[in-house]
């Protein structure tokens, strides 16, 4: 034990090593060593340009509230997240791209018009559009890595089915932590200049067995068990489409591609980005933060509101009868919702004042695909009809839909229609993000979290009660 000790003494007392660093470890494929090299030469610039700003530490960059602290720290400017910004006006930029940006620069698949999740984590960690060609090997790669221990399957085995699909996906990610190169690399005294690129690797990992893992919880809990069939011919996305095996149409591909990438990463402060980080911060492993971010995502407030707002929709089709949806039809019933005390799922926001980018998107693939589909019909109308009766009650600061107001009906339109398991597809495609983030947390040498908590006596003498 004082051996260990002794070790992980070392490398905190030696320091961060430079980016360049590199980690002892088996012989890492083309793509990753090209990865690799991007992420070390922009963590050096980034490294550099920490020193400079933590040499002027104390500058002030805005003013604490007594409403922050009580409301949940909404627009409180404290955490480091370099993959992607959350603009009220402009909604998610991936490294500074609009997600229209982002869907029409990355890579498609052949004869497909949605941007590869693929080339979206490329996006994030580097800083850059990869080529077509980095992106097949990235797919290529993500294959190589899929494979998941038998231990996982007989742990996810071992638990009831009609235990939620989320409660088993984090309980797979757990089982998986067994696994962490980085919790070995770590035991064995590794300095923390290695840390990032050991991460990656656990990381590239937990990436490619997400949908696998993911597959197999949706065939033993809603059909008949067994192995997915895995297609390595696929890309990420359309092979998890495919091992869902509810639709095996191009289209339910495609609109898999499009969701994924579209809800890849969304900055650092939405629950379980920041679960996320904050365990990794205290140097847990990728698989065991991530296994907490996942049970952030599984609340009501966060991964579940597209779940509900296909719930609610579903009881609007209910009262319609079979009746083509009419704006004042939806005006009347919003108005019924609203006066009962509850909200409309999938309205407002808690940082955009405009329409969620991903919800434009997502309209635009439906318009394109699925005009004609009754549940899409309702979607469209509810469109035209929530935003201006919401503005009314002078309530609201974001009377438009977000993202989670139209996924639903893009999934029950392709069959995927049991919604408990919505999230976990959105936790999927989450994973990138949060993966990449983790990244550049080691990259950056970023300390454990551990902000000051106060009392409500303390606001109330700030506030001169």
């Amino acid at each position: 034990a004082m051996e260990r000790i002794n070790r992980i003494a070392e490398h905190v007392l030696v320091g961060a090593l430079s980016p360049n660093t590199t980690a002892a470890a088996a012989p890492s494929s083309p793509i990753v060593t090209k990865l690799k090299s991007k992420i070390a030469a922009l963590a050096k610039e980034r490294m550099a340009l920490k020193t400079a700003l933590l040499k002027k530490g104390d500058t002030k960059i805005q003013e604490v509230t007594v409403e922050m602290a009580i409301n949940g720290a909404r627009s409180m400017k404290a955490l480091l997240t370099e993959t992607s910004d959350l603009d009220a006006a402009k909604g998610i930029a991936y490294r500074g791209k609009s997600l229209f940006d982002c869907n029409k620069e990355l890579p498609k698949a052949p004869g497909g018009e949605a941007g590869l999740p693929e080339g979206a984590f490329w996006l994030l960690l580097t800083g850059e559009v990869p080529s077509p060609e980095d992106v097949k090997a990235m797919t290529e790669e993500f294959h190589a890595r899929s494979s998941v221990p038998a231990e996982v399957y007989k742990t996810l085995d071992a638990l009831p089915k009609t235990m939620h699909p989320m409660t088993q996906l984090a309980s797979a990610m757990l089982s998986l932590q067994q696994f962490s190169k980085f919790q070995k690399k770590y035991d064995e005294g590794m300095k923390k200049g290695e840390y990032w690129e050991v991460a990656l690797e656990d990381c590239l990992d937990l990436v490619a067995r997400m949908p696998v893992v993911a597959a197999y919880i949706y065939q033993r809990t809603f059909k008949n068990g067994g192995m997915p069939k895995y297609d390595s011919k696929l890309d990420w996305a359309g092979n998890y489409a495919a091992m869902l095996d509810v639709n095996d149409s191009e289209g339910f591909k495609e609109a898999t591609r499009l969701y994924l990438m579209l809800h890849a990463d969304h900055e650092g402060g939405n629950v379980s980005a920041h679960t996320t980080q904050l365990v990794g911060s205290a140097l847990s492993d990728p698989y065991y933060s991530w296994a907490a971010g996942l049970c952030g995502l599984a609340g009501p407030l966060h991964g579940l509101a597209n779940q509900e707002s296909l719930g609610w929709l579903k009881e609007v089709m209910a009262e319609l009868n079979g009746k083509e949806p009419t704006k004042e039809f939806v005006v009347d019933y919003v108005q019924k919702t609203l006066k009962s005390g509850k909200v409309v799922p999938g309205f407002g926001h808690a940082v955009l004042r405009q329409p969620d980018p991903r919800y434009m998107l997502e309209r635009e693939f439906a318009l394109k695909h699925c005009k004609d589909d009754p549940l899409f019909k309702l979607v469209d109308c509810v469109f035209q009809a929530v935003p201006p009766t919401l503005e009314k009650t002078g309530k609201v600061k974001n009377p438009y839909p977000n993202v989670d107001a139209h996924s639903g009906q893009l999934m029950h339109f392709y069959n995927l229609t049991q919604e408990n398991y919505y999230t976990v597809v959105f936790a999927v495609s989450r994973s990138m993000g949060c993966m990449a983030q983790y990244i550049w947390s080691r990259a950056l040498g970023l300390p454990i979290e551990r902000p000051k908590s106060i009392g409500l006596d303390f606001l109330a003498k700030a506030a001169k009660l």
